[in-house]
């Protein structure tokens, strides 16, 4: 729900803007589920606000649970589309990986999520449920989601204006979830001009889908480096507008015999050697249907060492969920087809 648009409505029955922030700190913070919960506005409010809006949540089709305690939730939308969110269990806090569109229409080829196709952006209501309906979920655990990734299914650049509306309710301090910018992450595979505008209009990190060091292999994977090449990607990294001490992320999923060679390690080195940056190393999550395998860990092992002999910052990053297809590529691997 629009911050502006409810100011209005709440003037146009007469009624002072401030009533907009009340029913929003209900919504986000309180995270009620009807306008009769709204117990500091009054009764003839509750029930004019009953008569004009409703208060939903998405459907959940079903939730999967990892060996490793990550959890999956197959979402459905009031058009019939679903979508995937995974929460991740950690030391002492939770992640929560969010989609951002139904399908994905960049088509990287180790990707799950894109061979459904494209369907849809999803709108800043959606976005934001995905989060609000979680947190509900988790009852009294909900205090210890501090992180938010965009790593679900699809482009966050490729829907750009609903990501930035979702991004001002999850970071509001006034109303929303307050979230803190450091803790949010918008992982693209590399929309240059939207990424400069994250830069721009936002203080999230952003994580850039990289997977390989030359142009060739990198088109070959993700079909988007024919238009936004690796050197204009590098150079809208150079331009973005960060915060002093924080780092660009550069995520490179190792593909065996595709990416994973001690040349493609020094290749890497190479070209991100002159940035501030983090490396995190993603070897292959392997789904049906994929051409591609996960690389031996002796060759994740060697590629890291040359990663940091450099003096870069790498981490081999292993996925959890991928016993219920929860991992990094994965999503949309099932139950992907709009309900009847």
């Amino acid at each position: 729900m629009d911050s502006f648009f409810l100011e209005d409505w709440f003037e146009g029955i007469g009624e002072k803007k401030y009533r907009a922030a009340q029913v929003l700190r209900w919504l986000y913070m309180h995270n009620v589920s009807s306008f009769e919960e709204m117990t500091n506005l009054g009764k003839n409010m509750r029930q004019k606000l009953d008569s004009n809006f409703f208060i939903n949540r998405l459907k959940r089709v079903e939730t999967e649970k990892s060996k490793d305690g990550s959890v999956k939730y197959l979402f459905g939308l009031e058009d019939g589309c679903l979508i995937e969110s995974v929460l991740i269990p950690e030391k002492e806090r939770f992640t929560l990986c969010i989609s951002s569109q139904v399908g994905c229409a960049m088509g990287c080829k180790f990707c799950m999520t894109g061979k459904s196709g494209f369907k849809r952006n999803l709108t800043q209501g959606e976005i934001v449920s995905q989060v609000r309906d979680t947190i509900f979920d988790m009852g009294e655990s909900g205090s210890r989601l501090t992180n938010i990734v965009f790593m679900g299914m699809g482009e966050p650049l490729a829907n750009y204006e609903n990501v930035k509306a979702a991004l001002t309710i999850l970071t509001d301090f006034e109303y929303g979830f307050k979230f803190s910018n450091r803790k949010i992450t918008i992982s693209t595979s590399g929309i240059v001009p939207n990424l400069l505008k994250l830069g721009q209009d936002t203080k999230v990190n952003p994580a850039i889908s990289l997977n390989a060091a030359d142009e060739a292999t990198r088109s070959a994977l993700m079909p988007v480096n024919d238009k936004y090449s690796i050197k204009d990607l590098l150079q809208a990294c150079v331009e973005y507008r960060m915060k002093k001490g924080r780092r660009i992320t550069f995520e490179y999923i190792l593909i065996q015999g595709v990416n994973d060679s001690i040349e493609d390690a020094r290749k890497l080195v190479k070209l991100l050697r002159p940035l501030r940056t983090k490396v995190n190393l993603i070897p292959f999550n392997p789904h049906e249907g994929s051409e591609f395998a996960r690389p031996s860990a002796k060759a994740v092992e060697d590629f890291h060492k040359i990663i940091v002999k450099s003096g870069l910052t790498a981490i081999v990053r292993h996925s959890k969920g991928d016993d219920i297809s929860a991992a990094c590529g994965q999503l949309g691997a099932k139950n992907t087809e709009s309900q009847e």
